[in-house]
C-alpha cells in the first residue's frame, strides 16, 4: 500500500528552506536569474562600433564604386561588388513592391537600364551626402534611385 506523506513534515525532502543551511532549488534558481540580471546591467557591453555597425557603410560603398580619372575602379573588383550591392537593394525593394509593403522611399527602376549607370548614380549621390558614411548603404541607395526613378503614384 502507497503512503501518503505530509511534505510539509520534510521540509528539506521538499526543498523548501525553513532551517539556515538549505536552500531550495527554487530558491537556488532565482538568485541565478537575480543575478544574471545584474550583470547583464553592470557589465557594459564589449561589443564595438565596428562589431555592431553596417556591413556596407555608406562610405564603403563609395569606395567601391568609385573610379579614377581614367573610369577605373580604384578598389580591384570593386565595381561588381558595387554593382551587386545595387542590385540586391533593388531586388529587394521590388520584392517588398510584390508583397504590398511599401517604403517610404520608393524607386521604380527599369529593366533596361545598365548596370553601370546605375553605379555612376549611385556614386555621384554618395560623393554629395556624406551623411551617409557612417550609415547603412542601402537608404543612400534608394534615395539615390528614387531620385532618377520615382515611381508614378497610382
Amino acid at each position: 500500500m502507497n503512503k501518503i506523506y505530509d511534505i510539509t513534515a520534510f521540509p528539506a525532502q521538499a526543498g523548501i528552506c525553513f532551517k539556515s543551511g538549505f536552500r531550495s532549488p527554487l530558491l537556488r534558481g532565482i538568485q541565478f536569474i537575480l543575478l544574471l540580471i545584474l550583470i547583464s546591467i553592470i557589465l557594459p557591453s564589449r561589443l564595438s562600433a565596428q562589431e555592431t555597425g553596417p556591413l556596407f557603410s555608406g562610405a564603403y560603398l563609395l569606395r567601391l564604386c568609385e573610379s579614377d580619372e581614367n573610369g577605373k575602379e580604384t578598389i580591384e573588383k570593386g565595381h561588381a561588388a558595387c554593382q551587386a550591392y545595387i542590385a540586391g537593394v533593388i531586388d529587394y525593394q521590388d520584392m517588398l513592391r510584390s508583397l504590398g509593403t511599401y517604403t517610404s522611399v520608393d524607386m521604380c527602376v527599369p529593366n533596361t537600364v545598365k548596370m553601370n549607370d546605375l553605379q555612376n548614380i549611385v556614386w555621384k549621390y554618395l560623393e554629395v551626402n556624406a551623411q551617409h558614411d557612417n550609415f547603412g548603404a542601402a537608404p543612400a541607395v534608394g534615395l539615390a534611385l528614387s531620385q532618377v526613378f520615382p515611381c508614378k503614384k497610382p
